[in-house]
Order: C-alpha cells, then sequence, then structure tokens
C-alpha cells in the first residue's frame, strides 16, 4: 500500500526528487498502489484537495487567559504592607516605641 505521508516526507529529504520535473515525479507515483485522485493531487500541487482526501478536517484553536490565584493575590497584599515600612532607601524605619501605662 502506497503510503503518502511517505512520500511527502522522501520528497522533502531528497532535493532531486523535490526538484524534478512534473514528469519525474508522475512516474514515481505511476505505480498501481497509488490512488489516482492522490496522484492527481500531489502532481498539481494541491494541499486542500490532499488534506481532504487524507481526511484533514478543519480545526479550530482558542487560548483562553488563565485566572490568577487568589492566593498570589493575598501573598502579594501583604508584601505591599511590608513595602510600606521601607524609608524609599530599601531601609526599615523604625516603629516608635510605646511607653507603658500607668
Amino acid at each position: 500500500m502506497f503510503d503518502v505521508i511517505d512520500f511527502l516526507e522522501r520528497v522533502g529529504q531528497d532535493a532531486r526528487l523535490r526538484h524534478a520535473s512534473r514528469d519525474d515525479v508522475g512516474l514515481v507515483l505511476s505505480g498501481p498502489e497509488v490512488d489516482p485522485e492522490l496522484r492527481v493531487a500531489i502532481l498539481a500541487g494541491d494541499g486542500q484537495s490532499l488534506a481532504t482526501k487524507l481526511g484533514k478536517g478543519a480545526f479550530c484553536c482558542y487560548i483562553n487567559p488563565g485566572k490568577e490565584d487568589e492566593d498570589e493575590d493575598d501573598k502579594d497584599d501583604k508584601d505591599d504592607k511590608d513595602d510600606k515600612d521601607e524609608d524609599g532607601k530599601g531601609r526599615v524605619k523604625e516603629k516608635p516605641s510605646r511607653r507603658p501605662r500607668k
């Protein structure tokens, strides 16, 4: 049985076959195991027809960005609170000491 994918792979790897004339490629495809419709599609360079005959259907890819974890948001909030204690120079401000109550 003729494997179209193997043939196309071979064409991609062999420069002589890739740049061969249409008649030369037709000779390679002239075996009885090659479906005539596939032969016509390959020789015509009709990718759509070839894909249809191979059973490749239409597909769609939808990408939806994920949601951020709430735990990370809480962690970021804590980091923001810690940043308020810095004096802008990377040093931590000292908190005023409390006087003991009488």
